[in-house]
This record gives structure tokens, C-alpha cells and sequence, in this order.
């Protein structure tokens, strides 16, 4: 389960021109969600500047379908234009692509061309085609029109482009266009290069199904082949439309056979072998596939409920492994990225064993060198060595624990050096000698801004500070307070409040809290928030409430573990501790609190009103009622398998709870949600009608975890703001 936004913390673009705001500086649910009617608040873009494979500083301008490139002097901030055939619609149309199509075309591959790179893929009329800025011209590379095509992948030579038809694998050379088929077993059941779905969704990424990897030397790809047999069916049924638009997927939920993975290595010729099975007495997850620099076979794996990770490196027939790092944890273990390798061949790791994300080093013999960060803290993110300069740059909370900065340290450790002054949200792109760098930042109370550094931090160049929109300078804003609160034993809890923008503390106002609850899914982050509902409810007269319970703030997995095999239980302690400081405030009316969550914010919310009376009314949106409906992936991670953890799954459970909902409830779901099924909502129901409970219930024929378009979210949202109004 991936964190979405719910339909409650809908974003309101910045981008786009649209309708005119009410003179008083009131927003209306209309300016905000109506078909035709709703406003749009523009704001200026940032500039779109990128490093090239030359070190050069890169502006891209894209304008009716012509790049524009120019080289940025970041001394002078001069500007050359270079030498580039960007005009990509001259291109696409000189190949008798139609003109509609090659605009859409255009505007895609625009924002994708970079000096130095000449070839890039794109999709037409359900073939692959190759841009080639070298010769100004499209070249088509496969010829089957009536076959799709998908996750195409250059090689690393681009003299190759592999991708899937169906669920087998292909290859196609570039200079020929020349088709050769790799693998021939592909079937429903049977996926040769294609994440299944619950690979797709819990381990590899939402909407990413591609499991090939070139090898460096683009001779051959690793791949991972599914095995879906055993793997139950669930099916969607498609009311919505006549013929029905039924769909069916093999989907594991907790408990269930999960499919039976293996890694294959193929060359270009066809030749395939299978990589040993290291586990032939468990079931596992193959969690990461990739290679090393000098092209020797890497895979993690992981045990089926996730308790420990195995870092293998293969051997040169890519057959045999030896596990080169492993990792454990009192609870369950975090799928890592994959190591930063030297030029000595040691290499970087990252890893939760302290209960925090830190650095580690390893020699190329996989012995531990050093442990290179620690403390109360998490790296966010790692963006590369600089060997000259001995030195390990990347992202860490370490100031803000709601935010991030950049950071270098030491390749031993020392002189942690933070880079970064401005609080806030940072987005970094350095340069390949790792001498500058390009900041994209924002907080809570900063629009988003964007500077050149040098790489001790020092501001070069003030690119981009748009501030406020215009539109948004009349608006009567809420007042955005953000705080920590102390649970019952001392755990800092972060929250933010939305206030009337005319609060009067003597006053009594309702409450609208919003939360996510999901494990390492913070809701509270310091980075600029274009929710506009927000301040909406709160130019209503409502307080806007949102906390993140500690499994949920992402203060290092330590944090989170304690909920393990029971989900539901803490996190409820935590929301009730917040419940308790907002009482203590004095103007929050307790007896009117409105509870609202999306997805595992469904769950806590139907959760909530089942096994406490804190909140009169909830929004249930796509709810998880009882964890034995989810899948087996992301359920057994926290709760381990249903047969081995019977009391924690019943404890978690919102169905076996049902009798004891407390206020009024109303029910979101999509009636094609294929990530939370619609059945955890109707046995909901099931179980209400049986308990005498009354509830109320929205459903979004055709849609899937989110709705989607603007007459189904405007159909939402006019639903529960009556609900709101009419019972809170």
C-alpha cells in the first residue's frame, strides 16, 4: 500500500490559468472542485535547469514543439544557445507522423532532451520508434501494429532497445530495426520480464512493471520471471458499463500463495540460464536486481514476511551467490537501495540496523570499514561520491525532522558539514564533479525557490522566487501553525493546524482532523502546501487538525516498530494523546471532531470509529476493514502471517468491530479499486447492517483507489461537504 493523497487533501494546481476569485477573498467549494467553474491559481515556473554529461549547466525552454537549449556560465549566469536540432515537430511530422500526435509527441520528449544524448524512444500507433537528434529524424524499430509494446529500455551502448509483448521478452536492433524474440512461455501465469501486481505495487514501485535489467556491457539482461499459478483471482466487477468491463487479477492477499519468483539471465542471442535458487526450503522476495560497475550480478532478497535481507553478488557465470551483506531487525526489515560502489570497488550501504537510516562502508572484500553516520536521524537520500574531495553528499532530517537538508561528510566519518541554511523541504541536483549544486526548496511558510551553490554551500545564484500568486494574494489564508506534542511517554508527535484566518481563542470551534496513520507515510512535512480545502474548512469556521502518530512520522524505523503485528492498537494511542493536547487548547469543541482518511487513512478512520468515541463523524475513504483482505506483501510486513498472528489480526480488525461503531460514518470507494478491493467495503457493510448500524456510503463507478476526473471528484466532494455541514 502506497501512501495517496486523499480526496480530502485534494491539491489545487498552481499551474494553469482558470476562473476569477470572489471579491471578499472566500473561497467556495465551486472555485475549488466545480467541472467548469473552478478556479485555477497560477504561479510562475521555476526554470528548467539540468546538468549535462559534459558538466555543463543546461536551461531547456520548450515552446510549440521546439527545444530550445542553452549553456549557462553559472559566474556570469550568461547564456549560449547551443547548437542543437530541437524543432522535434519538424522531426515528427517529416516522418508521417500526424500532426495532433506529433505535438503530443513533442511536448513529451521535450522535457526529456539532453546535449550529449541523442536517442530517445517513444510509442506511436502501438510501435516503438527512436528519436535520433543526431540525423533530425524518427526512425520506426518495430513493425507490428497490432501487438503492444511496452517498458522499452535502450541499452547502455543504444545499440539495443529491449521490451515486453505481452509477458515475454524481446530485443530489437537499433541500426536494422531487426525483431528477435528472447522468451516464449509467456502466458497469464507465466511473466517473463513483468512485475506481477503486488510486486508492482509493494516492492518494485506503483506503475512500474518492468523487471529486465541491462548489464553494463549491454550483452544480456537479468530478468525476473513469476510464476502465478497458485496465486488467487480476484475480480472486479464492471457495472459500469454494458458489456461489462470485468477485470481480473491475480492478487495475494494475507496468507495466500504469493508467486514463485526466479532470476534469468539472457543474452541477445537468446541464451538463457537461471541464477541457483540460494532458499530452495522458503518462500522469498526478490526485492533488487542490478549489476556492478564491472558487471558481476547483484539481488536482494528477503524472507516472505520480511524479518531479514540477503545482499548476493553472483559470480561470473551469474549462477552462484554468496551473500555479501545481510540484515535484520526486531521487527521487519526495510527493502534498501542498492550500494554506491568506489573506484577500489568498496562501495556504499545503506541500512536501518541502528533504527535509523544511516551510512555505511564496505571494503571490496564486503568487510565493514566504518559505520559513517549515526545518530537520531535518517539519510534521505544519497547523491554520489566525491572521490577527489573524499567526501559522501546526500539528504538527511538531521536539523528538521520534518524537512531535509544536504549534507557531505567524510568518507571515515568526520566533519559532517550541513550545506543547506534554509529550513524546509530541499531538492538537489549536483553536478558530475560534484563542485555545485542546483536547490529546489520550499517550507511551510517559503514558497518554492530554486539557487546555484558551491559545493561548501554558499549561494551562487538567486534563479527562481516567484512567491505568492497573484490570485493567492487576496485569498483570506487560515493561519498554518505548526507544532510538536508530546504523547503519553515523551515521543514528540508532529502536527499542523489550519485557523480561521478571524480565530478568536475564547471561542468554541469543530474540528477536522485529517491523518494518513501508515507506516513511515508522514502527512506532516515542511515543504509550501497548495491544499487550498484546507483553508476553505477553515474560512468556514472549522479547525483543520493533522497529526502523524509516530509510525507514521518517518523518525527512522525504530519508530514504527513497535506497531509490529499490531496494527491499529498504538496508533490509535497516539491520535487520542493528540486529541488530549487539543482539548487542553480550550478552543476546540471535543464533542464536534469530524475524523478523515484515504486509504490506510480509511482504515484508521473506520478503525477510530469502531474502537474509540473521540470523533462524532468519519470519512471512510477505499478502507482496509480487516487485514486478511489486503495483500500479502505490505500486510505481512507489519502483521506476519495471518495463521501465526490470529489475535493481532482480529485486534485490527474494523469487521469483527463493526458492532461498536460510535457517530456517523460515510464510505468513499471506487468500484474498480484493484489495490483495496471493494469487497473489504461491502462485508463492511454486512457486518453494520447485522450490527443495526446506519452508515452512508458514496460509490465512483469505473474508478479505481483514487477518482479520478473532474465530474466524479466534484461528486465527491459536494458529498462530503454535506456530510460535514449536515452532522458534524
Amino acid at each position: 500500500m502506497k501512501k495517496i493523497i486523499g480526496w480530502g487533501m485534494l491539491v489545487i494546481s498552481l499551474f494553469q490559468a482558470g476562473g476569477a476569485l470572489a471579491n471578499d477573498g472566500k473561497l467556495s467549494l465551486e472555485m475549488l472542485y466545480h467541472p467548469t467553474q473552478k478556479a485555477r491559481f497560477e504561479s510562475k515556473p521555476l526554470t528548467r535547469l539540468f546538468w549535462d554529461q559534459q558538466n555543463r549547466l543546461i536551461e531547456s525552454q520548450l515552446q510549440d514543439g521546439i527545444v530550445r537549449l542553452s549553456e549557462v556560465t553559472p559566474e556570469t549566469w550568461k547564456k549560449q544557445a547551443l547548437p542543437v536540432d530541437g524543432n522535434l515537430l519538424r522531426i515528427l511530422t517529416s516522418a508521417k507522423i500526424e500532426e495532433k500526435e506529433a505535438r503530443r509527441l513533442a511536448e513529451m520528449l521535450g522535457s526529456q532532451i539532453q546535449p550529449g544524448l541523442h536517442a530517445y524512444l517513444f510509442s506511436y500507433r502501438n510501435d516503438l520508434w527512436l528519436l535520433d537528434l543526431k540525423s533530425a529524424q524518427a526512425k520506426e524499430l518495430t513493425h507490428t501494429p497490432d501487438q503492444n509494446k511496452d517498458e522499452a529500455l535502450l541499452s547502455p551502448d543504444v545499440k539495443t532497445v529491449a521490451y515486453l509483448k505481452g509477458n515475454d521478452l524481446y530485443v530489437t536492433d537499433v541500426a536494422s530495426a531487426t525483431e528477435k524474440r528472447l522468451t516464449r512461455d509467456g502466458s497469464e501465469t507465466n511473466l517473463n520480464g513483468r512485475l506481477d501486481w503486488v510486486y508492482m505495487e509493494e516492492i518494485y514501485g506503483r506503475g512500474k512493471l518492468r523487471a529486465f535489467w541491462w548489464s553494463p556491457d549491454s550483452q544480456k539482461l537479468a530478468f525476473l520471471n513469476f510464476d502465478e499459478t497458485r496465486v488467487p483471482l480476484y475480480t472486479l466487477s464492471g457495472d459500469h458499463a454494458q458489456p461489462a468491463k470485468t477485470e481480473r487479477t491475480r492478487y495475494p492477499k494475507a496468507g495466500d500463495p504469493n508467486p514463485v519468483v526466479k532470476l534469468g539471465i539472457i543474452d541477445k542471442s537468446g541464451q538463457l540460464s537461471w541464477t541457483q535458487n540460494p532458499y530452495p526450503d522458503q518462500e522469498t522476495l526478490l526485492v533488487q536486481v542490478g549489476w556492478t560497475p564491472d558487471g558481476h550480478l547483484l539481488a536482494a532478497w528477503q524472507d516472505r514476511v520480511q524479518t531479514w535481507l540477503d545482499l548476493r553478488l553472483y559470480d561470473a557465470l551469474s549462477s552462484a551467490s554468496k551473500v555479501i551483506v545481510r540484515e535484520t531487525s526486531p521487527a521487519w526489515t526495510e527493502r534498501l537501495p542498492f550500494p554506491v560502489f568506489f573506484k577500489d570497488g568498496s562501495f556504499l550501504w545503506e541500512s536501518d540496523r541502528s533504527g535509523h537510516r544511516h551510512l555505511y562502508h564496505y571494503d571490496k572484500n564486503y568487510q565493514l570499514v566504518k559505520t559513517v553516520t549515526s545518530g537520531n536521524w535518517d539519510v534521505r537520500q544519497v547523491y554520489g561520491i566525491d572521490e577527489i574531495n573524499n567526501r559522501i553528499l546526500f539528504s538527511a532530517n538531521e536539523r528538521n525532522p520534518i524537512g531535509n537538508d544536504v549534507y557531505a561528510v567524510n568518507v571515515d566519518g568526520s566533519h559532517l558539514q550541513r550545506l543547506t541554511t534554509e529550513p524546509g523541504t530541499h531538492q538537489v541536483q549536483w553536478n558530475k564533479t560534484m563542485t555545485q549544486f542546483l536547490d529546489t526548496w520550499s517550507s511551510l511558510k517559503q514558497t518554492p525557490k530554486q539557487a546555484l551553490f558551491s559545493a561548501a554551500g554558499q549561494q551562487l545564484k538567486l534563479i527562481d522566487d516567484p512567491g505568492l500568486p497573484e490570485k493567492m494574494k487576496g485569498l483570506q489564508l487560515a493561519q498554518v501553525i505548526q507544532q510538536q506534542i508530546q504523547a503519553r511517554d515523551g515521543f514528540p508527535l508532529e502536527s499542523l493546524l489550519f485557523l480561521p484566518p478571524d480565530f478568536d481563542p475564547k471561542k468554541k470551534y469543530p474540528v477536522f482532523h485529517h491523518l494518513y496513520a501508515g507506516p513511515m507515510a508522514s502527512q506532516v512535512n515542511d515543504r509550501w502546501n497548495h491544499n487550498l480545502y484546507y483553508h476553505f474548512l477553515a474560512q468556514q469556521g472549522y479547525i483543520v487538525w493533522i497529526l502523524d502518530n509516530r509510525s507514521a512520522s518517518n523518525k527512522g524505523v525504530a519508530s514504527a516498530w513497535p506497531i509490529h503485528k499490531k496494527l491499529g492498537q498504538l496508533e490509535l494511542q497516539d491520535q487520542l494523546d493528540g486529541l488530549e493536547w487539543l482539548r487542553r487548547q480550550g478552543w476546540a469543541d471535543m464533542e464536534r471532531i469530524a475524523l478523515d482518511g484515504w486509504s490506510f487513512g480509511g482504515y484508521f478512520t473506520s478503525y477510530g470509529m469502531t474502537h474509540s468515541q473521540a470523533w462524532k463523524i468519519g470519512f471512510v475513504g477505499a478502507p482496509v476493514t480487516d487485514w486478511r483482505l489486503y495483500d500479502s506483501v505490505y500486510t505481512e510486513r507489519y502483521m506476519g502471517l495471518p495463521q501465526e498472528n490470529p489475535d493481532g489480526y482480529d485486534r485490527g480488525s474494523v469487521l469483527k468491530a463493526a458492532g461498536n461503531l460510535h457517530g456517523k460514518i460515510l464510505i468513499m470507494h471506487g468500484t474498480m479499486d484493484d489495490n483495496v478491493h471493494p469487497q473489504n467495503t461491502v462485508m463492511l457493510i454486512d457486518e453494520l447492517i447485522k450490527a443495526g448500524k446506519d452508515y452512508s456510503l458514496q460509490l465512483y463507478p469505473g474508478q479505481g483507489h483514487g477518482p479520478r476526473g473532474d465530474a466524479m471528484i466534484w461528486s465527491l466532494q459536494k458529498a462530503r461537504w454535506e456530510f460535514l455541514k449536515n452532522n458534524l
